[in-house]
Parts: structure tokens; C-alpha cells; sequence
């Protein structure tokens, strides 16, 4: 009797542990997923904010026609004195590592290892599609990361963190493009911008279809 008491007791405890290890992972998990959301957040509005500082013609999460057809979403498009610059965002911690023409680039963050799309290849035909809006301004493609991270084996002139957005703006805008009808330019792309929730769905639809 006591034997059974005892092996119920040492039971209930087990148990009782392992709900609190299942309960202690929930909550690190959500708390990271807050704190990833919050950082994420952060970096978009410091992106924002850099690029208005610059101009005041900027545009953020719309999609217009694909250069070659169908829909492409653009993260932010702003005209400056040397033309426009399509960036694409990317948020991640730890390191990224890839060539411009790899079809994918990896993170490493900790033991956590992910691969995602090359950002450059996939803003090539976003920049594309800018340029077939606007044919007669330069249109230059940049990739931003948000976040901590280290983007050390990377080469390329145009994959910056955004600790470097301002100076590198500022450096694109003195550049200055023999263009005059930058109003006119500008109304182009606002017009060919869509954002309304329809356009939205037949862009995700694409995607479900790729």
C-alpha cells in the first residue's frame, strides 16, 4: 500500500515536472516569437523613416505589373536626385552568408540553420518592373537587413544593413541624374502602384501557384 502510494507520488511528480518544462517552452517560444515581431518592427519603421528623411516621394508594400508578366510585390520604392531605389527588406539575426547568383542564401543563427531565396535575384525583377514604369530614371535594386546580424561574407555593394541606409542614400542621391520631370515620373509609379485588397489576393494567388 505504501509502495503504490509511493509510486503514485513519484508519478504525479514526474508529471508535474514535464508540465513545467512543456510550459516553460511555450512561453520562451512565444516570447521570442514577440521579441522577433517587435524587431521586426522596429528595423521597417527605421527604414521608413531614413528614407523619408531623404524624399518625399516613397512608396512601401505595393505590388505593380512583373517585368515579364503577372504581379511583383515591392518593399519600398523612393525617388531621389539619382534616381529610384527598389529595395527589398530582409529581417534575420546571427549570420547570412551567399553569392549574388546563388538561387538561395543561408542564415545561421546559433544551432538554427534556415536558407531563404537570394534577396538580389528576386529584387532584380522587382527593380525590372520599376524601370518598364519609369524608362527614362535609373532604377538601382538594394537589399536591406534589419535585426542582428553579420553580413561579413557578402560582397556585393548593395546588400547593406540598415545601420548604413542613411550614407547609403545619400550617397546614391549625389549622383544626380540628368532628369526634370521628376513630378511626372513619380505620378507614373503612383499610378501603376497597387495596394487594394484585391490586387493583394491575385498576388497571393500567384504565389500559390509558383
Amino acid at each position: 500500500m505504501v509502495s503504490g502510494l509511493n509510486n503514485t507520488g513519484v508519478g504525479i511528480f514526474i508529471l508535474t515536472i514535464a508540465a513545467a518544462l512543456l510550459i516553460t517552452l511555450v512561453i520562451r517560444a512565444s516570447a521570442c516569437r514577440v521579441a522577433r515581431t517587435w524587431s521586426e518592427k522596429t528595423g521597417t519603421r527605421r527604414i521608413a523613416g531614413i528614407l523619408r528623411h531623404h524624399s518625399t516621394h516613397m512608396l512601401d508594400d505595393f505590388i505593380v505589373p512583373g517585368a515579364y508578366g503577372g504581379l511583383t510585390r515591392v518593399d519600398y520604392a523612393v525617388l531621389t536626385a539619382g534616381g529610384i531605389l527598389c529595395i527589398q527588406t530582409k529581417h534575420y539575426n546571427g549570420i547570412v552568408f551567399g553569392a549574388a547568383r546563388d538561387p538561395q542564401w543561408t542564415n545561421v543563427d546559433g544551432v538554427d540553420q534556415r536558407k531563404f531565396l537570394n534577396p538580389l535575384i528576386q529584387n532584380e525583377g522587382r527593380a525590372r518592373a520599376l524601370q518598364k514604369i519609369a524608362p527614362d530614371v535609373p532604377v538601382a535594386s538594394l537589399i536591406v537587413f534589419t535585426g542582428a546580424v553579420q553580413l561579413t561574407s557578402l560582397q556585393e555593394k548593395n546588400v547593406i544593413h540598415v545601420s548604413d541606409l542613411d550614407k547609403y542614400v545619400a550617397a546614391f542621391a549625389a549622383e544626380s541624374a540628368a532628369i526634370t520631370n521628376w513630378d511626372d515620373i513619380w505620378t507614373s509609379v503612383r499610378a501603376a502602384a497597387l495596394t487594394d485588397d484585391e490586387s493583394r489576393k491575385d498576388f497571393n494567388a500567384q504565389l500559390s501557384f509558383s
